[in-house]
């Protein structure tokens, strides 16, 4: 069972207009600060924060109650002057963790007596995250012939072969900055992460190194991700037989 919070700045559109035609460099810091805090606070309470789009984030919330939603809620509104909602959904994929929060949000189904909270009650079966962790092979020798926007572009294609892939998967892709992503998964095996890097290799002609890391909460997944891709380069550097996929679990 994966759980996952969709944080929402409400009546957002209206409220830019508010503040004039020179608006943009505020809602960029605005968005970035917005950010920040919310993976501060959800990253306390070992979760994960994952950019969707600048008005949106998705958090990977296993293991927190309601009751924690509501005390970083409080915290943010101290913070900043917006409204924001929580739709909070739980389901056997991401994907379907995502539907579910966002069909509570749009049937304004609220969660206890808490404002702005929206989700069915939560159910208190724990199952794994499973996070896959990639960076590019040799950016820096792609660097070294493209102009950085030539690498922005090749990125920027490279995330949405991703994000297609791995969503037939009903697994999320995220860009991380750089040349990192993070794919939010339940149960996708080596063999069809090496499909999906075979892919890339024809089309692009860019590989992939793969860090796997499964555990209860969305932090310490991305941790043994995070970690297992340090390995693969450590097994690189040490001149032994090359890994692009490595997993560990806890």
């Amino acid at each position: 069972m994966i759980q996952l919070t969709i944080i929402k700045i409400t009546g957002y559109g209206p409220w830019t207009l508010t503040l004039g035609s020179d608006r943009e460099h505020r809602l960029q810091i605005l968005q970035a600060s917005l950010y920040k805090e919310i993976q501060n606070l959800f990253s306390e309470k070992n979760c994960l924060a994952f950019p969707n789009r600048f008005d949106e984030i998705f958090v990977i919330t296993n293991g927190l109650s309601v009751n924690d939603h509501v005390e970083i809620q409080e915290q943010l509104a101290k913070s900043f002057q917006l409204g924001l909602s929580m739709s909070i959904g739980q389901g056997r994929t991401p994907y379907e963790a995502n539907l579910n929060a966002d069909k509570a949000r749009r049937s304004k189904i609220i969660l206890g007596k808490y404002r702005n909270i929206f989700g069915l009650p939560l159910k208190k079966e724990e199952d794994l995250v499973q996070i896959i962790h990639m960076d590019v092979d040799g950016s820096t020798s792609i660097s070294a012939s493209k102009s950085p926007y030539d690498v922005s572009s090749l990125i920027l294609k490279l995330y949405s072969n991703m994000s297609d892939f791995f969503l037939s998967k009903n697994s999320l892709a995220f860009f991380m900055g750089g040349d990192n992503f993070m794919i939010i998964s339940s149960d996708i095996d080596k063999e069809s992460i090496s499909k999906f890097l075979d892919l890339v290799r024809r089309q692009h002609g860019v590989s992939f190194n793969c860090g796997i890391g499964t555990a209860k909460t969305s932090r310490d997944a991305a941790k043994l991700a995070t970690k297992s891709l340090d390995r693969i380069r450590e097994l690189r550097d040490s001149g032994k037989k090359e890994q692009r996929i490595l997993e560990l679990t806890c």
